[in-house]
Formats: structure tokens, C-alpha cells, sequence
């Protein structure tokens, strides 16, 4: 098998030194255009291309970006990603990704295997920013990061939604609907930092419209008996008009396990997520949200980052009130009659209601 062409290949094809053909191919000093000429045709003849190792060890960078996250199946993290990559792109950057599956175990493992590879940077999600021994890694290690979507602790670098303010307006909109009391489902807290600055900005948002306080149920990311877990919890607390489910992925789930019990969404139980994902505007009903713009922190993150690396300004952020909007939609109504009263919803499963079987919301995790 023929052997990889090398820089010095390239220097006796074009008859120069080996440093000419450096600076030709780095762009990293002058050459005249016919010396330019000759070492790029010796090249594409040879088909030479820079060794990314050599590079690294003359540069002491690798140009590639640690990127951690939850999941991808969640759509907005699969749109955070594609915005910092994007960016990392346009300067040159690779990005490698690892999802930990809401698993601080997992997390650990993955920003010490990036940083074994020595990326130049991370833009991480992890569990908990207070807790996670990840982040202090790679504070200790001082490489430059930027949080994403989790409230930044002390100093550290974040592009994040003002997740209690958000979940304010959810408790403004429940109100302003009829609720009294309301419920909040969310991946378990120890999992998602997220997930708990949410359910306090809601109890809080609840006593300023002296609702009740919200009840309560978290779950595991795998969990996959939604529909039993939420039958429980509506036996629990029969007076829950309305749930704030903590994103828009496990709303959708959540309207669909209501519809197993034989519920009408919103009639029976109005549902609000978190996110705006696009599929929440696909379905029947419409789904009632916040939204936010993964995208563009995906790439504030990634611009944060690059701005360490080359000492350049930090890219603004967004105001913190202007970092989210709550849309309406099908989701949320006042309680029905049936409901006001104190009695508690039917739970009975509606397995032989073919029409209400084609009803349900089937959300892809796929995207």
C-alpha cells in the first residue's frame, strides 16, 4: 500500500525548502505566488494532507470543542447542539459530543475522556452546576467552557433561560385560566438543576396568585410507566385541574398517558410545558408553553467559549426577561365543570375507545 505523501515529499516535488512549504500551507509568512503555485500543485499531486497530531503538537491545540449533554432526543438540545457547532465550524473547530443520559456517573466519565483527548474547550450541560465533579474538572483544569442552560453558580460562564421567571408566568397563566390547584412533573431534581429552579419559580409564581401550593411528582428520564405514575398522582391530589410538566418532550408524553386514562386534554387536565419545541404546534390541541431559542444559545455558549480561547470580547446575552415568551395554546383552559366541584377526573383506561386511541399524541424521539 503506498505510503502517505509527507511535508518533505511536497518539498522535493516543488523544489523549495521544507519551511516554504510550511508557510504555504499554514499561511504563516510570505511566499511568492510561483513558489505559492508549485508547492500547492505538489501537494494536490501528491495528495498530501497536515497530520491533525502534528499539528496539535506544533500548535498545542486540537482544535476540537468537548460538547456534553443530557440527550438528544430532547429537541432542544438537539438544537443547541447544531448552533455551537455551526459556530465552531465557521472558526475552524470540531466539536465532540457525548450525552450522559441524565447520569452524573456518565458525565464525569465523559468530560475526563474529552479531556484525555485534550479538547481546546467545553460547552457542557450537566446535572447539577453546584454539584457536578465534572465542572470542577475542568475549573481546576481552567480550560475554557461555557455552561448551557444551567443557572451559572459564582462566576462561571452560562447561556441560560431565567428558568424561575419562566415558570412565574406559567403560575400567571394557570391562574388567569380558573386553576387553583395545579400540579408540577419533571425529571427527578437530583438529575436536572433545570427541573428544580422551575418547580421553585412555579411554587413561588403559585403563592403570588394565592393558588395552592403545586403538587409534585418526579420521575426518571427512562421511566416508563408515565401512564401508572400519573394515575397515582391524580388519585393522590383529586382537586389538580392542571400540570406544569418541566418540557415540552415529556408534556407531549404526559398528554398522551392522560388520554390513556381516559381524560379529555384540557377539559379534564390542562397541561403547559416547557420549550416551544416545533412539534408542540403539530398536535391537537396545540400545546401551551414557554419558548425559548436553543439555537442561538447553542451558539452564544460556543461564541463564549472561542472568546476565551482568543481573548476576544464575550458575545452579549440576551436580557434574562427576554430569554423566554409563554405561548397559548390548546392545552390550557379553564377546569371544566366536572372538575370544579372537588371531584376526582375518571382514571378509567379507554382501551376499547378506538377513537380515542387514534387520538393520542405519538411525539418521535428521533428528533
Amino acid at each position: 500500500m503506498r505510503q502517505p505523501a509527507t511535508i518533505k515529499d511536497v518539498a522535493q516535488h516543488a523544489g523549495c525548502g521544507v519551511a516554504s512549504v510550511s508557510r504555504v500551507l499554514n499561511g504563516s509568512g510570505p511566499a511568492s505566488a510561483a513558489l505559492r503555485k508549485r508547492v500547492l500543485a505538489a501537494a494536490d499531486e501528491l495528495g498530501f494532507e497536515f497530520s491533525e497530531i502534528g499539528r496539535s503538537l506544533q500548535s498545542s491545540t486540537t482544535r476540537t470543542i468537548g460538547c456534553v449533554v443530557p440527550s438528544l432526543a430532547n429537541p432542544v438540545y438537539a438544537d443547541a447542539v447544531q448552533g455551537a457547532q455551526e459556530t465552531f465550524q465557521a472558526q475552524g473547530y470540531q466539536t465532540l459530543l457525548v450525552c450522559t443520559s441524565y447520569n452524573a456517573e456518565l458525565e464525569l466519565n465523559a468530560i475526563r475522556t474529552l479531556m484525555a483527548k485534550q479538547v481546546d474547550g467545553f460547552v457542557l450541560t450537566v446535572s447539577d452546576a453546584l454539584s457536578s465533579e465534572g465542572l470542577k474538572s475542568i475549573q481546576r483544569r481552567e480550560i475554557p467552557h461555557c455552561l448551557l442552560f444551567n443557572m451559572p453558580p459564582g462566576n462561571e460562564e452560562s447561556w441560560s433561560v431565567d428558568d424561575r421567571s419562566a415558570a412565574k408566568s406559567v403560575a400567571d397563566a394557570f391562574h388567569n385560566a380558573g386553576h387553583k390547584h395545579v400540579g408540577f412533573l419533571a425529571l427527578k431534581f437530583k438529575t436536572s438543576d433545570r427541573a428544580r429552579q422551575r418547580y421553585e419559580g412555579f411554587v413561588e409564581g403559585c403563592a403570588i396568585c394565592k393558588m395552592q401550593k403545586p403538587a409534585l411528582l418526579e420521575i426518571n428520564e427512562d421511566s416508563q410507566n408515565l401512564t401508572e405514575l400519573l394515575q397515582g398522582f391524580l388519585t393522590e391530589n383529586p382537586t389538580l385541574t392542571g400540570i406544569f410538566v418541566s418540557n415540552d418532550f415529556l408534556a407531549l408524553a404526559t398528554i398522551r398517558s392522560a388520554r390513556k386514562l381516559g381524560l379529555k386534554v384540557p377539559s379534564d387536565l390542562s397541561i403547559v410545558g416547557f420549550d416551544g419545541i416545533d412539534v408542540g404546534t403539530m398536535v391537537e390541541p396545540s400545546l401551551a408553553t414557554i419558548v425559548t431559542d436553543p439555537k442561538m444559545m447553542g451558539s452564544g455558549a460556543a461564541g463564549t467559549v472561542l472568546s476565551i480561547i482568543n481573548g476576544t470580547s464575550k458575545p452579549a446575552q440576551p436580557d434574562p426577561e427576554q430569554s423566554f415568551s409563554f405561548r397559548g395554546g390548546g392545552s390550557l383552559a379553564p377546569p371544566g365543570a366536572e372538575r370544579t366541584d372537588g371531584e376526582k377526573a375518571a382514571t378509567s383506561s379507554p382501551s376499547n375507545n378506538p377513537t380515542q386511541k387514534n387520538a393520542e399524541i405519538q411525539p418521535e424521539r428521533s428528533t
